[in-house]
């Protein structure tokens, strides 16, 4: 009989391989070439100008140079061959809540896994930071399968010191290790604490760390939920727990109207969150974990590549 230790290690590794297979398979045949139409040629570097020629795009013509010459010319920049994704997972207590087959934690697990499979088919480097109400685990981008592997190793299993979640604490680091501007992917349920001795709200202060992550890096914002966070059931007296900080509530879900000021009050708060994400021009998309998220990811890619073309 194997040891628990070796027990734990085989489902860590047979996990891993199957998300490993089904994460090869998706990018293949589902989103293969999105991924590089959404991204890539963003990062570019100037390389020369030149005389204009028809078909060129009338905003690339550089005035200055177009002035002097009495002739019009074009910037032409060269793409930048290798990108850098760096994806931000929270790991705290609240996503280990599923109501269906997977825990918030086990979805964006799987998405992360297509985000980085997506990158290394493209060459690209992948950085991986784990966090809670604190930075629990930080792997600076580098390039490879075995690399790509252990990324999902980390955001699976990796056993976590905090339960809270502390999004800004994240940014600040992030924006304090990256130096290069990276296409950063945070990933999270962004149920939001309180911060009772401070007189600005706990979502205002996170917003002014988002809009300073915006302005160094592509910042992506992947909301995850369960069903339960916007709908519950009609199941009677139920008692409910703050995974995070422990606080018990009883509630009556027979009352109708408790759960339509439920569903509605959830509705209203996703929605004016992803206003505030736009109006800041940073993109957001979410994923509930029982739908598919493989066409959530397809379509925020024809939408980048739509708006790259534009």
């Amino acid at each position: 009989m194997e040891e628990p230790d070796q027990e734990f290690t085989r489902q860590i590794l047979q996990k891993v391989r199957q998300i490993e297979i089904r994460s090869n398979r998706l990018v293949s045949e589902a989103l293969a070439g999105s991924y590089h139409s959404a991204f890539k040629g963003q990062g570019i570097d100037f390389e020369e100008v030149r005389e204009y020629q028809p078909g060129d795009e009338v905003r690339s013509i550089d005035w200055n140079v177009t002035a002097k010459m009495n002739a019009p010319f074009v910037k032409q920049y060269r793409e930048e061959r290798e990108l850098t994704i760096v994806l931000a997972v929270d790991i705290s207590a609240s996503g280990s809540f599923g109501s269906i087959e997977q825990s918030k934690r086990e979805r964006l697990a799987e998405l992360a896994a297509l985000l980085a499979f997506s990158a290394d088919r493209n060459n690209d480097k992948i950085g991986l930071i784990l966090f809670t109400d604190e930075v629990e685990h930080y792997l600076p981008p580098a390039k490879g399968q075995k690399h790509v592997l252990r990324i999902l190793r980390e955001i699976l299993f990796n056993e976590t010191k905090g339960k809270g979640t502390d999004l800004r604490g994240c940014l600040r680091f992030l924006n304090r290790v990256m130096r290069r501007r990276s296409i950063v992917f945070l990933l999270s349920d962004f149920m939001i604490p309180e911060n009772g001795d401070e007189e600005e709200p706990a979502e205002d202060i996170l917003f002014k760390e988002l809009s300073t992550t915006r302005r160094r890096h592509d910042l992506v914002c992947v909301r995850v939920e369960d069903p339960r966070d916007t709908e519950l059931p009609d199941v009677g007296h139920i008692l409910l727990e703050d995974l995070e900080t422990g606080e018990l509530i009883e509630v009556n879900t027979t009352d109708k109207a408790f759960r339509q000021r439920y569903f509605e009050k959830s509705r209203d708060w996703v929605e004016g969150f992803e206003k505030r994400l736009l109006r800041r021009g940073i993109d957001c998309f979410g994923l509930s974990t029982d739908t598919d998220y493989v066409n959530r990811l397809r379509e925020f890619f024809k939408l980048r590549e739509n708006r790259r073309r534009g």
